[in-house]
């Protein structure tokens, strides 16, 4: 009885530790299909995202946690080794990213541009202005009052070279820093019935519930250009390099680029983002 108690004993051990086991092997896997993407509020704020990756992780069976923040906080996290992939709108940053040795290469996928909006009554008078230095400053003169994101991202990043090309120095009495994602900034705007530079893509996908129109657009300075860099794998070897590049090719491959050229027309007439992958990727 004893040797067939210990018997038992020993094959429910012995199965415990298989089915351990088998966990842990299907937890590896999943971890291994997971890939870290840190992005930009304006791009998850547009929706993008939400048609963009499930082709994706469906064709490879993997899943895309995206951390959304701002360009800035989405360049520190991989440079922190949290993230596989960066899709980002700086690319001054980015180019110090790749030349520290952070990123292998930046991939242009798409672009839109930037807009200043604001409410209808347009105290600072910028409407139909094609000038976006003349804007700001009448904006500046007028002291009509003005929302920045004052987060490091790629939107605040392109405001402050703006004013610095307009010889402005934004002041507190009419100047405010939101210190939120676009969306957010938006809103703050909307609230207060004043101005602020946005990308395009993220005000239409909110342009319904927002009183504020496009009122200066389309200078070239206003262009917003996005590109994928995958993390080093030299410098961080954990990080899931060649899944990233597989992200690369679908969002720079026909698929993705389609995906891109075809999203925000059916809603708004127009697209929100302009696909622009290089043909040699």
């Amino acid at each position: 009885m004893k040797l067939q108690r210990n018997l038992w004993i020993g094959l429910l051990v012995g199965l415990i530790l298989t089915l351990e086991v088998i966990s842990l092997s299907f937890l590896g896997q999943a971890a291994q299909k997971e890939l870290r993407l840190a992005t930009t509020t304006s791009t998850e704020n547009s929706g993008l995202l939400d048609v963009l990756l499930p082709p994706f992780e469906k064709k490879y069976g993997a899943r895309v946690k995206v951390m959304a923040v701002g360009t800035g906080a989405a360049i520190r996290t991989a440079e922190d080794g949290n993230a596989d992939v960066i899709l980002v709108h700086a690319p001054s940053l980015e180019d110090e990213f790749i030349s520290q040795g952070y990123g292998t290469k930046r991939y242009p996928v798409m672009h839109n541009d930037f807009v200043i909006v604001g409410p209808a009554e347009d105290a600072a008078k910028i409407k139909g202005e094609k000038d976006v230095l003349s804007a700001l400053k009448k904006i500046a003169s007028s002291k009509a009052g003005f929302v920045s994101r004052g987060d490091k991202s790629g939107t605040h990043i392109k405001e402050m070279s703006l004013w610095e090309m307009a010889e402005v120095k934004p002041e507190e009495s009419w100047y405010i820093e939101s210190g939120s994602g676009m969306a957010s900034t938006l809103r703050i705007a909307n609230e207060k019935s004043t101005y602020t530079l946005s990308d395009r893509a993220t005000y239409l996908y909110h342009q319904k519930e927002l009183d504020l129109a496009i009122l200066c657009e389309r200078d070239k300075r206003l262009l917003n250009s996005y590109g994928l860099i995958p993390v080093s794998p030299e410098r961080y070897p954990w990080v899931k390099y060649e899944l990233a590049m597989k992200l690369v090719k679908y969002i720079a491959g026909k698929e993705g680029q389609e995906i891109i050229g075809q999203y925000g027309v059916a809603e708004f007439g127009e697209p929100l983002f302009i696909p622009n992958a290089q043909e040699d990727q």
